[in-house]
């Protein structure tokens, strides 16, 4: 008798269930950004020292742009380096 041949079909990869980004300061109802607060600008900062984009950081239109703006503020008043090796 045949045996009876064994298909296997390539399986497609999990699709991860990710989280929905949101802005942060929407939802904590923040609505001025401290350029005086380096340690909360850094979330929005790589290791050289680059801005985050809004697509990986999820903060809306409005206060990435006020993010950038405080950044540049805190880099020119040396609170923040412009470029960096390691800075987290």
């Amino acid at each position: 008798m045949a045996q009876k041949s064994e298909i296997r079909y390539l399986t497609p990869l999990s699709v991860d269930n990710k989280k929905k980004k949101y802005c942060r300061f929407k939802k904590a109802g923040i609505k001025y950004i401290d350029y005086k607060d380096p340690e909360f600008l850094k979330k929005f900062l790589n290791e050289q020292g680059k801005i985050l984009p809004r697509r990986i950081t999820g903060t809306s239109l409005k206060f990435q742009r006020r993010v950038a703006r405080a950044v540049k503020r805190a880099r020119h008043l040396a609170l923040l380096p412009y470029v960096t090796d390691n800075m987290k």
